[in-house]
């Protein structure tokens, strides 16, 4: 294709066999924010752009089995307005509402956020601690995958020829569990990732933790889901001892690379603190839903 094609399908059958026939010339379009820039900036070139935007289960949020299912093109300013979704997984809430100003809002995804494959997506820290899973679909039906295993590589996902993102599913949250994300930018707004931390929490009735997912941003290849960090927290209470097991555990995970927006030291340290910090809010919220 020597000229930019434009679809809009409307059937998630009929967009995968558009990717498909399009090959490496085609890309899909989930909110844009990242796809537009790099076409602007030449970093791409599609010969086809095919828009998820109006196919059907691409936008909107409904309540199923007791969690949430997000359509991987729903901008992130429906997914902020979404109480119920607010108040069971605050934490991939708060971690899309980061993407950007408030115009990127009415335009991100988390599937957009997703199928870039940054290892500094602020989303997708928060979607692995949370078990988040999403349906992909292709030109060989639908299949199933924990979001932790779509990104393999900066900016490569696992997704083959005709392959999108059209949903994605938050699990039942749990009695006395809760999440958070927290970032460290170099400003104060608008910025990529130095180092990003989600953590998702269970406690018991006595305030021990049962169960424990950490992921970390911007700290390796992809976003990492660090069990050994998981592992220091699931039986104790939150306390300084925890906490330093935490640290050390996020720490030793880590194989950043080193820029001019931070050193692979410091993106090792900030990981580390990040973790605790979002760990200390992850289990106060858990507490309050006890």
């Amino acid at each position: 294709m020597s000229e930019l094609s434009y679809l809009a399908p409307t059937a998630a059958e009929e967009a995968a066999a558009a990717l498909a026939a399009g090959g490496n010339l085609a890309r899909a379009l989930s909110g844009g924010t990242d796809l537009l820039v790099q076409l602007r900036a030449g970093r791409v070139k599609p010969g086809l752009i095919v828009d998820l935007k109006r196919v059907a289960g691409a936008i909107g949020i409904r309540e199923e089995n007791g969690g949430f299912v997000i359509g991987a093109a729903t901008p992130g300013v429906m997914v902020g307005e979404h109480r119920g979704l607010a108040r069971a997984w605050p934490g991939v809430v708060e971690a899309l509402e980061l993407i950007g100003s408030t115009q990127i809002q009415s335009r991100a995804s988390l599937g957009g956020n997703l199928c870039n494959a940054s290892p500094a997506a602020d989303s997708v820290p928060a979607m692995v601690a949370a078990r988040a899973t999403c349906v992909i679909v292709g030109p060989s039906g639908r299949r199933t995958m924990a979001v932790e295993a779509i990104g393999v590589a900066p900016g490569r996902t696992c997704l083959t020829a005709g392959e999108f993102v059209l949903e994605i599913a938050l699990p039942t949250r749990a009695a006395r569990s809760a999440d958070a994300y927290l970032r460290s930018i170099p400003r104060t707004e608008m910025d990529i990732a130095v180092a990003g931390a989600g953590v998702n929490l269970t406690l018991d009735p006595e305030g021990v933790i049962v169960d424990a997912r950490v992921a970390l941003g911007a700290v390796g290849p992809t976003v990492m889901l660090a069990r050994d960090a998981a592992a220091a927290l699931e039986g104790a209470r939150l306390d300084e001892g925890a906490l330093a097991r935490l640290d050390e555990a996020a720490r030793a995970a880590c194989i950043p690379i080193g820029d001019k927006r931070g050193t692979a030291e410091f993106r090792t340290r900030i990981a580390g603190v990040l973790a605790r910090r979002a760990t200390v809010i992850a289990y106060a919220r858990a507490k309050e839903r006890g």
